[in-house]
């Protein structure tokens, strides 16, 4: 019976952190996985290949350049589902092949199969073949992540109705889409579609979307999609879904049909924890299989079992996932590890891309603290006049008392690299002095931190 210092089961960016870091502590290390490669969700269906679909879709569309010839500017005149695939699969075969050389490098072992817990010590690894091997761990990780929440009275068929997993495969491109959720995915996937010229309905039965990021963004995001025709349908759930032999039409609570080429089913994501043999072990998950772990350590009911990642539930982002694997493989192995910085980046990457990163301005409000804001539009920067941008800004929030910066918060081409200088100067506690004495390069997109801080500045008067 082989014997593993930590297991780890699943290889997306949580999973394939805590493996590397355990190795590199001189730890035997064993990473199962069920899909046919790996990477899990992160490379396969989710964080790689929508943001490559973004990027292709934004340089064969000429999206960035119809700030100067005009909305009907165009790079690729005819563009195919073939178009968008082909770049897919080679980023796709990249990603797989760093993970494989990594694993390789750092001595960490990996085998295709399915894991189920047998007690606190011992996994059942069944491979595809139905072969079976019992592995004992002193440690073991889950970052099994998430697959598409897919209700029974949705009729899920990969023809007219797709979840955000299948939706990849689509042979065509729609002449017209409906988005039923309006989260991260949803937006994502809608504003992808309408930088394509397809006339989209984004449906949330919630009155408002992206509730986590700051209104003032937010409000302008929608106000864009509108501008370029992108329906929404706020405030009214999805009663029923039907098909037809050349459409899709979601029947509304409130009344209202909305019929489509196709329909995209995004409202939501599941922990993929069953048969995991984990009720078995008092570990608990809750009704969309999220595993509740402690908050330091992200140790489960369990305390040599760790669960991070997507299945632990907020903020489900590739980066933090990574740093959670990490985390929890050096408390594992007795690593003492500083406290985490107060803040990390939120990254949106619909078209335009949203960044945000520290209080939004609501957030401050509640706290009671006495704040003020400087903004900075986009086309206000030289570089934004090169580039044709019209649209996008940059909002940073200060607290008045000891000027430190709060917040910031950016909406537009580039958000979510620029958003790092916000997050380096709220994490060292700089203020809004820093932006006002501190020289950026000219012309840069960036400059917009020293215009937003003058702004502030402005109103806050000089430091005493």
């Amino acid at each position: 019976m082989q014997q593993y210092d930590m297991v780890v089961i699943g290889s997306g960016p949580s999973g394939r952190r805590a493996a590397v870091q355990s190795a590199k502590l001189g730890k035997s290390v064993l990473v199962v996985d069920k899909g046919r490669r790996l990477g899990g969700v992160s490379v396969h269906t989710g964080t790689i290949p929508s943001k490559t679909l973004r990027e292709t879709v934004l340089n064969l569309s000429g999206w960035r350049e119809r700030g100067f010839y005009g909305r009907g500017y165009r790079v690729k005149q005819d563009i195919a589902m073939s178009d968008l695939i082909a770049r897919l699969h080679k980023t796709l075969d990249h990603e797989v092949e760093v993970l494989q050389h990594q694993f390789m490098r750092n001595g960490v072992r990996s085998v295709r199969a399915f894991a189920r817990f047998l007690d606190p010590n011992t996994l059942s690894v069944e491979m595809e073949s139905g072969e079976r091997q019992t592995v004992k761990f002193a440690n073991a990780l889950i970052s099994v992540g998430t697959r598409p929440h897919r209700p029974d009275n949705v009729p899920f068929d990969g023809k007219r109705v797709f979840d955000s997993d299948d939706i990849l495969e689509i042979d065509r491109l729609p002449r017209t889409l409906t988005v039923i959720g309006a989260g991260v995915i949803g937006v994502e996937y809608a504003t992808i579609f309408s930088a394509l010229d397809v006339p989209v309905t984004l449906i949330e039965p919630r009155d408002h979307i992206l509730e986590f990021i700051d209104r003032e963004i937010v409000q302008d995001f929608i106000h864009e999609l509108r501008d370029r025709g992108v329906s929404m349908r706020l405030g009214t759930g999805v009663k029923e879904v039907r098909t037809g032999p050349d459409w899709a039409e979601v029947l509304l609570a409130d009344g209202r049909n909305v019929r489509s080429d196709i329909v995209l089913y995004a409202a939501g994501r599941s922990g993929s924890v069953s048969d995991m043999g984990l009720e078995e072990l008092g570990i608990e998950s809750d009704r969309r299989g999220r595993i509740q772990v402690d908050a330091a350590t992200f140790q489960t009911a369990v305390p040599n079992i760790y669960a991070s990642g997507d299945v632990i539930g907020f903020p489900s982002l590739a980066s933090t996932s990574m740093e959670q694997g990490r985390v929890a493989a050096c408390h594992a192995f007795g690593v003492p590890l500083p406290p985490p910085p107060e803040t990390f980046p939120y990254g949106i990457y619909a078209v335009p891309e949203i960044s945000t990163v520290g209080m939004s301005e609501e957030e401050v409000r509640a706290a009671g603290i006495a704040y003020e804001c400087g903004v900075a539009r986009f086309r206000e920067t030289s570089r934004g006049h090169i580039m044709g941008v019209n649209s996008g800004f940059l909002k940073l929030i200060f607290a008045l008392d000891n000027r430190r910066l709060l917040g910031a918060h950016i909406l537009g081409e580039g958000a979510t690299e620029l958003i790092h200088i916000g997050q380096a100067v709220i994490n060292l506690g700089g203020t809004v002095d820093f932006f006002v004495n501190n020289t950026f390069n000219y012309p840069t997109l960036a400059e917009a931190y020293k215009i937003a801080g003058l702004d502030a500045w402005n109103r806050m008067g000089r430091a005493e």
